[in-house]
């Protein structure tokens, strides 16, 4: 049996901007060594900015934070705003994790779609494609050996990537306009959700420029998964954590754009159906891998959860799944 799994560390809180996070981003460290030594093949982190729930602003950091108390296990960036960066600086900043990371660093640059966050950082929402597009063609050639071009020509970006020629890099969205950014430059593409449409025209673009690339995509029906010896009541505990971080993420929707999970649930019944997140007993789980399930998505922090919940949840996964398993 051979699975992969994941520890996603969002950040995501109670729904109150005073709300304390010490402990929590002081537990998402202790999580994450655990789950390098339990076998874990990635930790996810990601980015969103003026929210709530305090999710994760800071994905550098964090993921900088975990390179330093982990030592096998994948470090994922996902999605990084990127055109929220000044490029170079940006460029640096991925160098030294890299570096810090030992090549085990996997960005995936999305262009975002929440003109709040732009307004914030001072950045011009209507100009997001060519900030997108200049900031990739300046941070390649940042990475590369020779001083940069352009504005910043006589300029060299040091440290270079531990990663040659760079940091493994991804465009992460599910748009026409992504998906040939992604072949224009020559980088592998995210999807968030199934989208045969896109894809086919990500392979098309590959051929029309010339460059070779790769899709990444979840497995069909993927959701997050919680442990617990006692699911239906651990619905009723967990739900209101769980429909907080739902309900947030909701309310930054815009019309046109696709997204996993918009709709919100009214009820734990409703939530159960949801899609969003499952609940499982450890044998549950080893029956599911058992008839070829293969990824595990784990977000032990979820809207506020109590730390020694997510700690139990996390334990289970480690020690009563993953250890039964071959994990990759």
């Amino acid at each position: 049996m051979n699975v992969v799994a994941a520890l996603k560390l969002n950040m995501t809180n109670i729904d109150d901007p005073r709300a304390g996070n010490h402990e929590r981003y002081r537990a998402a460290l202790d999580m994450a060594e655990y789950a390098d030594r339990c076998g874990f093949a990635v930790v996810n982190v990601e980015e969103h900015h003026g929210s709530g729930t305090g999710w994760l602003p800071a994905p550098l950091l964090l993921a900088a934070a975990v390179a330093a108390r982990t030592e096998r296990i994948r470090i994922s960036i996902g999605a990084l705003i990127v055109p929220l960066y000044n490029p170079v600086r940006l460029a640096e900043d991925l160098a030294v994790l890299d570096n810090l990371a030992g090549g085990r660093l996997t960005v995936l640059a999305a262009i975002g779609y929440r003109p709040t966050e732009y307004a914030a950082l001072g950045r011009d929402f209507t100009r997001r494609g060519k900030l997108m597009d200049e900031a990739l063609e300046i941070m390649l050639a940042a990475w590369r050996d020779e001083p940069m071009p352009g504005e910043g020509q006589g300029f060299i970006v040091t440290p270079k990537p531990y990663t040659k020629p760079h940091p493994h890099l991804l465009i992460a969205g599910m748009s026409p306009a992504t998906a040939r950014r992604a072949a224009r430059f020559g980088l592998g593409l995210a999807l968030p959700l199934p989208a045969p449409a896109v894809e086919e025209l990500y392979q098309q673009e590959l051929i029309r420029c010339g460059t070779t690339g790769f899709v990444h995509k979840p497995e069909p029906d993927s959701r997050h998964t919680l442990l617990h010896e006692d699911p239906d009541r651990a619905w009723h505990e967990y739900a209101p954590h769980i429909l907080t971080e739902i309900r947030e993420y909701a309310s930054w929707g815009r019309e046109g754009i696709s997204r996993p999970h918009d709709a919100v649930p009214d009820s734990v019944e409703s939530l159960r159906a949801h899609g969003y997140l499952e609940i499982l007993t450890p044998a549950q789980l080893l029956d599911q891998i058992a008839a070829g399930r293969t990824e595990i998505l784990m977000n032990p922090l979820i809207g506020g959860l109590p730390i020694e919940a997510g700690w139990t949840s996390l334990r289970l996964l480690g020690d009563h799944v993953l250890s039964l398993t071959t994990v990759r």
